[in-house]
């Protein structure tokens, strides 16, 4: 109980409360709420091609050794779901290896392709970062069953009382508000500023924080975005802790509906660019169905994007190793592995500049 006291009293000091619930930096910035039955609507009555594919995706098997070594790798295993192997340890983000990104595994959105891992067979972590508390980047049964294996949980504010309920010891866990930074195991870790929303349920709208987040090895560093709608905030983190060696952006999911929080393709690019980054990992799309566009779409925009800024963009299957040390040979960069899997009839997508000048956002 002292535990929990004290995370509410923290979470009460954030400068990001307003009355009772966390919010974000821009005022008025909307989750599409407002629309819910414009959206259901949609969703009932447009008829929207290839939302999922009519074949089995691409996969790479990994085969991790117990103990991670010293080469900088990332595996990119669904979603937001990403292993790193930084400084000799492994770490997860977001871990989602249940079958549904939804409260109940009879219904709600099912991943459309299979596992390059099974939850099993992920090693022994240093922690897992996670981002926010939606089902699709907080899944209870992964957290369970990882818990005994993870060192550390770092999380933003009040995403750690959910660890607590499910009975994470709280000597495992680190909550930070934005611009709080820990370190573990060689690395450090700074909870950054993200433009999005929070809740599981219809009672508890934004009780909790939601973050994006600059990991750092001795060699490398990272930025991972969570989820987040295109605003000013990507270029203050790369003032302030830029220039990265690959960030890792929301790219799937959006829809102009809810653009307040949740990115369209051409503006992930922007964001990437404020950052400062070098290479890119486009994240969150082809394993669940989210959003009324094709399940190519963001990988399709992303890349003519990418290209028309000289952007080195890495697209690999699910399961590709990465190796961090050397990104400029990787073989997932420009890998457009989808592109085996898309119709023939397929729209074809050309770059947006207004979604690519960010005095028009």
């Amino acid at each position: 109980m002292a535990t929990q006291t004290k995370t509410d009293a923290n979470t009460k000091t954030s400068a990001h409360v307003k009355g009772d619930t966390f919010s974000n930096e821009a005022p008025n910035t909307h989750s599409g709420e407002g629309n819910l039955l414009s959206i259901l609507w949609r969703y009932v009555t447009e008829s929207i091609p290839d939302k999922s594919p009519n074949q089995a995706l691409p996969i790479q098997k990994m085969q991790l050794n117990p103990t991670a070594d010293a080469t900088p790798m990332l595996y990119k295993i669904s979603h937001s779901t990403v292993l790193l192997q930084l400084n000799g340890q492994y770490w997860l983000t977001d871990p989602v290896f249940s079958k549904r990104a939804s409260p109940s595994q009879m219904f709600g959105p099912k991943r459309f392709h299979e596992l390059p891992i099974e939850l099993d067979n992920i090693p022994a972590l240093a922690g897992i970062i996670l981002s926010h508390d939606h089902y699709d980047h907080l899944d209870k049964h992964s957290i369970l069953a990882l818990a005994e294996r993870t060192q550390k949980f770092i999380v933003p504010l009040g995403v750690d009382k959910h660890l607590l309920a499910w009975g994470v010891p709280a000597s495992k866990i680190v909550a930070l508000d934005w611009w709080q930074a820990t370190q573990h195991a060689g690395l450090s870790f700074t909870a950054t500023p993200a433009q999005h929303f929070s809740g599981r349920g219809i009672s508890d709208k934004n009780q909790t924080l939601w973050a994006s987040w600059v990991i750092q090895s001795p060699e490398l560093k990272l930025f991972f975005s969570g989820d987040s709608g295109y605003f000013s905030g990507f270029k203050t983190i790369g003032d302030k802790l830029g220039p990265f060696d690959l960030t890792l952006i929301e790219t799937g999911a959006y829809d102009e509906m809810w653009a307040d929080i949740h990115m369209q393709p051409e503006q992930s690019l922007r964001a990437h660019l404020d950052l400062r980054g070098r290479h890119l990992i486009p994240i969150h799309n082809s394993s669940f169905d989210l959003a009324l566009h094709s399940w190519y779409e963001p990988l399709e925009r992303i890349s003519v994007a990418a290209k028309a800024y000289c952007v080195p963009l890495l697209t690999p299957e699910f399961g590709q190793g990465i190796n961090l040390s050397d990104l400029a040979h990787s073989p997932a960069l420009n890998h457009a592995w989808w592109k085996t899997y898309l119709p023939k009839d397929r729209t074809v997508f050309e770059i947006i500049p207004a979604r690519m000048s960010s005095d028009k956002l």
